[in-house]
């Protein structure tokens, strides 16, 4: 099984970046350079900020159904390349390649948690303290946001911002580790 081609996703389309930077990832369990990760310049940083900024415009205009449906499939893609990923998380990190599929076994769970959870963005009224007032608490997506991952858990790091966030109706600019980036 090949390692997975490590390139930044930004604006619908993968890529190398501009940089022209790039680091080895290291299997720590063999030393072994398994690919190189492309670095983001500051002109793949404003892409991907102004992507993040249309993208929002439209996702936030999404239905919750619409968006649960959207990240079910997602579940379902993550769910037919499960071996894949949790090998490459295993050779990412030496992380027993039995415990990298009971992570994958949890961030598609996660996912799909996050995905019914969004549809329940509701509001609620609040007791006022005058008569003739109503107050009232909307849920609403904030905008883009910014998600920054460790290491320690390289799939359910990165499901446990990505889900919820996008569960939410928010847009979201991912940094994965740079020491298990392939799962991201």
């Amino acid at each position: 099984m090949a390692y997975e081609t490590l390139q930044l996703f930004i604006d619908g389309k993968w890529t190398n970046g501009t940089s022209g930077i790039t680091e080895n990832v290291i299997n720590p369990a063999t030393e072994e350079v398994l690919g190189q990760l492309p670095h983001a310049s500051q002109a793949d940083l404003d892409a991907a900020l102004s992507a993040a900024d249309r993208g929002f415009k439209v996702w936030r205009a999404t239905t919750p159904l619409a968006r649960q449906i959207i990240l079910n499939k997602a579940a379902d893609l993550m769910e037919e390349r499960k071996s894949e990923i949790a090998q490459n998380i295993s050779l990412d990190m030496g992380k027993p390649a039995s415990e990298a599929s009971l992570e994958m076994d949890f961030v598609i769970g996660c996912l799909r948690w996050d995905a019914e959870q969004g549809k329940r963005a509701y509001g609620r009224l609040i007791p006022t303290r005058m008569a003739g007032q109503r107050q009232m608490m909307i849920k609403e997506p904030v905008g883009p946001v910014a998600a920054f991952v460790a290491w320690n858990f390289p799939a359910s790091n990165v499901m446990r911002k990505l889900g919820n966030g996008l569960a939410a109706g928010c847009s979201i600019i991912m940094k994965a580790s740079e020491e298990t980036p392939s799962a991201a």
